[in-house]
């Protein structure tokens, strides 16, 4: 505070003629420069320090104020440069307020105490009588609180993980709030013991307590009218608004709360959407969206989850009370009206449809239908392998990340196949084998994990894996050749030989993170001998797994070819490489003709219903054609025929590089 100087006895004569009032006027700090008509009607106690207020303050409509303190009471608080506080209702206590900050029509900012603006609160995830608490904290990625959640086996490293997120609570504790460079605040209500990042606006909200409005100035968070908010912390990019109610809650960076949603004891990671419903001890992995009223998320963990309207799950069907959890993993959906009872188990890419009163483990069958029919569980594996809504969600999640700036907080592969999602495929594909083979080809109908599947539908199941494994493992293949300069079989081998043994084994999903299980065991051993004593150091071991991402992928699909094609990269010659490209392609093309057929049933006769109201079925087809366009222009259609024709150009190149060294 050394910029610091004390008023002269004509500034406070004349703060004084302005209508200003402090019980001690020496304990006034002003800045040189400082200007005396800015301050008028003040109240000021404690000690205050003013910075010089020059800049004029733009609202909308082009209404323009010069920067200022005007009809505000304020005790113990900085104002730097170039703030605008104007009509404060009670008071502004134990804040720092840096420069260009803008408060208006507000009636009480405070810091009541030593407060920890919401670091270290305990969310209780999936468990909602505890044992999966997450602690929270300003810097949490979504891949630290997964293994405080999931890795209680491991309690050594849950209690070092606590350990690292009390110590930096208590290193952001203190007496003394912030209200960041280029905030906003009009028209709130009570902020209690809230910190508020650069840039941020909060506006017409109802009552804050106890927490942190994360933000930057090129990515700034939102806070909107109505909202009530107690122990909670807001990332970057966020927005929580209309009149939404949060308890002890996380949110993700670009994650958006708004249209009266609650939420309780809950993590939102990035990029999720909640409006209308309820979330309540709720682990929501990325881009997980709730659109719906009556929709209730409870006591589970999802990833990409589409959850439709009236969707809902239950755990306390027992009399032990609410003990039960469910996991349903990344990229599913389920149907309106949908519902589960936990605890269950839900693979990757599915869809649930109908309501499921048995507690399933699908988790080795990824790209299935979850299906209800006369209160019996139907699934059928793989058939989301084909479907057009499958590819456009992923295409979709990159193009709709929300989040600007160089680090954020969660690392996500967005890749519909990978070691994780094929590795399930072939653990699926040789569970419908030995259900074949232990029933007989005669069986009708299959039990797996209480559900059922019929003959036809394990067949196609077991088709479809195959195409998919064959899909990802020449993905690989072909394109490491396309790429690489050979001239010989020596060198076309080199270019397929993996980089190291790391990403060989099995591979797990890190709420978005996809990575070798052996990577995950080495950080946590890693933490729990106290190497690793800070977040910071865990969320660079995060950004450096998702580098790595592609190499390890590769290790994976080089250890698999053998298995499952009979190629060893070591020993393979260009004839069966070239058979075995001619098999790629062909799985990729029927996979996407599959999915082109499934789009043309959008633009089916049926689909038309509708259109053409007021007309006859001429009209119809014109509205419809108008409306939703013809079936070949659509960007989805096209979008299929150019992946064809792409990948018969790289099978083209790949060929030909392959026959000119055989000759």
């Amino acid at each position: 505070m050394k910029a610091y100087r004390n008023l002269t006895a004509p500034e406070v004569a004349t703060l004084r003629e302005q209508g200003c009032s402090c019980d001690d006027w020496s304990r006034v700090k002003v800045k040189e420069g400082f200007l005396v008509g800015s301050v008028r009607d003040a109240c000021l106690s404690g000690d205050v320090y003013l910075g010089v207020f020059r800049r004029p303050v733009t609202f909308a409509g082009n209404f323009v104020r010069r920067a200022g303190i005007y009809n505000a009471t304020l005790h113990n608080c900085v104002i730097e440069d170039d703030a605008y506080i104007y009509q404060v209702k009670n008071y502004i206590a134990n804040y720092r307020v840096e420069r260009d900050v803008v408060i208006e029509c507000v009636d009480t900012l405070a810091v009541t105490g030593p407060t920890r603006f919401g670091n270290g609160t305990r969310v209780s995830v999936l468990a909602e009588n505890g044992g999966r608490e997450i602690p929270i904290f300003n810097e949490l990625s979504v891949h630290a609180a997964y293994l405080a959640a999931f890795y209680r086996h491991r309690p050594v490293l849950v209690e070092n993980l606590y350990r690292m997120v009390d110590e930096y609570a208590r290193g952001v504790e203190s007496c003394t709030g912030v209200i960041g460079e280029g905030a906003r605040l009009s028209g709130c209500r009570a902020i209690l013991n809230v910190n508020v990042g650069p840039g941020a606006r909060v506006e017409g909200v109802y009552r804050l307590e106890e927490g942190a409005i994360n933000s930057t100035l090129e990515d700034p968070a939102y806070v909107g009218p109505g909202v009530i908010a107690e122990h909670f912390i807001t990332s970057s990019g966020s927005s929580v608004s209309e009149s939404s109610v949060i308890a002890r809650c996380f949110v993700g960076q670009g994650t958006v709360l708004g249209k009266q949603y609650s939420a309780e004891h809950s993590v939102f990671a990035a990029n999720c959407q909640g409006f209308h419903g309820e979330a309540c001890s709720v682990f929501a992995g990325p881009y997980t969206v709730s659109h719906h009223k009556s929709t209730l998320l409870i006591a589970a963990y999802f990833s990409f989850l589409n959850a439709g309207s009236g969707s809902n799950q239950s755990n306390h069907m027992y009399k032990l009370g609410p003990i039960h959890q469910g996991i349903i993993e990344r990229g599913s959906k389920t149907a309106s009206d949908s519902y589960i009872l936990w605890p269950a188990r839900i693979g990757p890419f599915s869809l649930v449809m109908g309501r499921h009163y048995r507690n399933l483990d699908t988790s080795d069958m990824p790209f299935s239908y979850l299906i209800e029919n006369t209160d019996e569980s139907f699934l059928a594996p793989g058939v989301n392998l084909k479907s057009i809504g499958t590819i456009r969600d992923v295409q979709k999640w990159p193009r709709r990340d929300k989040r600007v700036g160089e680090t954020p907080l969660d690392n996500i592969i967005f890749n519909m196949l990978s070691p994780y999602s094929v590795q399930k495929m072939i653990k699926g594909r040789d569970i419908l084998e030995q259900l074949k083979r232990v029933s007989g080809r005669t069986s009708e109908h299959y039990m797996y994990n209480s559900a059922r599947i019929t003959h036809r539908a394990l067949e196609r199941g077991i088709y479809l894996y195959r195409l998919g494994i064959v899909k990802f493992l020449g993905n690989g293949v072909v394109s490491r050749l396309a790429a690489a300069d050979f001239t010989t079989i020596e060198e076309a081998r080199r270019a397929l030989h993996p980089a190291g043994g790391a990403g060989a084994g099995e591979w797990v999903d890190i709420a978005g993170l996809l990575v070798p299980e052996e990577e995950v065991t080495r950080l946590i051993e890693g933490v729990e001998r106290g190497e690793i004593t800070s977040p910071a150091v865990m969320n660079e071991t995060f950004r450096a797994w998702k580098e790595r991402y592609d190499e390890w992928a590769w290790n994976w699909v080089a250890a698999r070819l053998e298995g499952e094609t009979g190629i060893d990269v070591r020993r393979v010659d260009a004839a069966r490489l070239e058979a075995f490209a001619g098999e790629w392609k062909e799985a990729v093309v029927t996979l996407d003709r599959l999915m082109y057929e499934d789009a043309r049933k959008e633009f089916a006769l049926k689909s038309r219903v509708g259109f053409g109201v007021d007309g006859t079925e001429e009209t119809s087809l014109s509205d419809f054609e108008n409306v939703r366009g013809e079936f070949a222009d659509h960007p989805a259609v096209r979008g299929i025929l150019e992946h064809i024709e792409r990948k018969s150009r790289l099978f083209e190149t790949v060929r030909d590089k392959l026959r000119k060294i055989q000759i």
